[in-house]
């Protein structure tokens, strides 16, 4: 118990000192207009608070060992488990960075979740049941199912810990706005705060209470942003001819929001975003841990039938939500600064849309809704870096198996801190960040090294440890080092005059490297591993066919 009390002072100790650093070295950030409190929203917002904060109490009463921590026992159900994927996937991204991206530019926007979506067919049709079959707690136990395990977890422990990275600062930026605006706050301090609830919430309930707050948070957001959506459409008759005419009228880009081409400008950056949004959903590796929670390969594609139909539908609202901002948000004064600008920045204007649809009441429902969207999912990530490290990591690579479940649990939960330390310091420092956009550069990244991976090592009889290895790294190194180079970090974060890649997205590239290296460095082994991987694919096809011998093993 003192160790624990040690370990949570010293992370809170760093919590406070990375924020710091990161607001030293990110400038101006966190200096835009705080807001007077809204009680209303913060009353509501404290209920949830509370109320989540039981269910982690419940789930950690039944979270006993590493299999309850990470997958919940295996014990729930397809429907459930629909809700808690599409409450994980329905992130803050989706709600306040598709309604900002339509309220900034119209029907482009949309590029977003149509992208979002196309990824659910992949899941279904090659890759859920093939999960549940072969998996134990991460993807990684798919992908090393017949590979050398030291090389493979260490590169899916890498690829799975940089996305997190990435998708947590989307995330942390749309909390941090949220709360600012609500509470007055200064935004390093609630990104603090925001960062501190979620490691309570992983460190006590494990997958268990993860899963219960992405059920309730997913109910709440589909049934506040349907009446949202329907009172939008009310003011206007349910003609959306009529909002998109109002629409237009009132756009400073007026026409040009109902065409393609304000957002995304050349074909090469359009394909490359499209590839990273459907192909990346099957490498993400949140959304791949959550088909080890369920009890059969049937009721994991149960699960993602569940999902599509939830987020499909939730897509279609933010798209109303977005285009009723532009009408009753943009041009009301209530809701902009000094500046004309919008309060709290763009990322805001479905919360801003709440107020101007239902008032004070309804803004404080969406806005704890918003905060639970950002808690669930942040959870959920979180709990994926944990168990990379401490799975993948800790017990299979460096203990080499042997590791006990009671040791595996520690190093997950001190793994949890870490992350949640790094959460606050890159929330900071990415401010100023459209939330969508950030997650579509995880996106990328699981496209480029997670997806390639699986893919070839799942499906692909030749694919071996060298070329699955190689290949992934090759992905995930081209994918980061041109994020890096590209506008949204080399100009908009570290300052620099012009971006050296000149595209929206790297994937259309790193995803090529990604393949062709794992083609190539596979091809061309002819070591005794080499063929001792190619050897056991008829095993592991016959596995992830049919599920025999599934649930009785205990690795590979």
């Amino acid at each position: 118990m003192n160790a624990r009390k040690f370990l949570t002072l010293m992370a809170a100790a760093g919590l406070l000192g990375a924020s710091g650093v990161a607001l030293a070295a990110g400038g101006d950030l966190g200096q835009a207009t705080k807001q007077a409190t809204n009680w209303t929203a913060i009353i509501m917002f404290a209920v949830f608070v509370v109320f989540t904060l039981f269910v982690t109490k419940w789930a950690a009463a039944k979270t006993k060992s590493a299999a309850d921590f990470y997958t919940a026992g295996g014990g729930i159900t397809g429907f459930q488990n629909g809700l808690a994927i599409a409450g994980d996937y329905m992130s803050a991204a989706s709600f306040l960075g598709i309604s900002a991206s339509v309220f900034l530019n119209g029907y482009d926007g949309l590029i977003y979740a149509i992208g979002f979506l196309v990824g659910w067919p992949i899941i279904t049709f090659l890759m859920a049941e093939r999960l549940r079959n072969l998996g134990r707690f991460t993807f990684a136990d798919v992908a090393a199912y017949r590979f050398k395990q030291t090389p493979i977890r260490v590169f899916s422990a890498s690829g799975t810990l940089v996305v997190v990275a990435f998708y947590l600062i989307a995330q942390m930026v749309g909390a941090g706005q949220l709360i600012k605006l609500l509470f007055g706050l200064d935004y390093w301090i609630a990104v603090v705060l925001v960062g501190t609830l979620m490691m309570i919430y992983v460190l006590f309930g494990g997958m268990t209470a993860t899963t219960w707050v992405q059920i309730i948070k997913a109910v709440m957001l589909l049934g506040g942003a349907s009446f949202m959506a329907f009172v939008v459409m009310a003011q206007f008759g349910f003609s959306p001819e009529a909002l998109f005419a109002k629409a237009v009228e009132v756009h400073s880009k007026k026409e040009s929001i109902m065409g393609p081409g304000t957002f995304i400008k050349d074909p090469v950056s359009a394909i490359s975003f499209g590839m990273a949004l459907m192909f990346g959903t099957a490498g993400l590796p949140h959304i791949l841990m959550r088909f080890f929670t369920v009890p059969s390969a049937k009721e994991a594609r149960k699960s993602v039938f569940w999902a599509t139909t939830w987020i499909g539908y939730f897509y279609i609202l933010t798209f109303i939500i977005g285009f009723g901002a532009i009408v009753l948000v943009s041009t009301n004064p209530d809701f902009k600064d000094g500046a004309g600008k919008l309060l709290g920045g763009n990322n805001m204007a479905a919360i801003h849309l709440a107020k101007a649809v239902g008032g004070d009441v309804f803004l404080g429902f969406i806005s704890a809704v918003a905060f639970a969207t950002i808690l669930a999912v942040v959870a959920g990530l979180t709990l994926s870096g944990a168990s990379a490290v401490s799975h993948d990591l800790y017990a299979t690579v460096i203990k080499k198996g042997k590791a006990s479940g009671a040791s595996e649990l520690k190093v997950s939960r001190i793994t949890t801190i870490l992350l949640g330390i790094v959460a606050v310091a890159l929330g900071i420092a990415f401010e100023k960040q459209n939330i969508a956009f950030m997650v579509s550069l995880a996106f990328a990244i699981a496209a480029s090294a997670n997806f390639p991976v699986l893919f070839m090592s799942v499906l692909w009889k030749d694919c071996t440890t060298r070329g699955a290895t190689v290949g992934g790294f090759m992905g995930l190194i081209t994918a980061v080092g041109l994020t890096i180079l590209s506008k949204s970090v080399w100009v908009d974060v570290l300052g620099n005059a012009k971006e050296i890649f000149p595209y929206a997205s790297p994937a259309i590239f790193s995803m090529t490297v990604g393949f062709v290296g794992i083609w190539l460095f596979s091809i061309t082994d002819k070591s005794k591993r080499a063929a001792e991987d190619r050897a056991g694919y008829e095993a592991q096809e016959m596995r992830s066919e049919t599920g025999i011998g599934a649930d009785s093993a205990s690795g590979h």
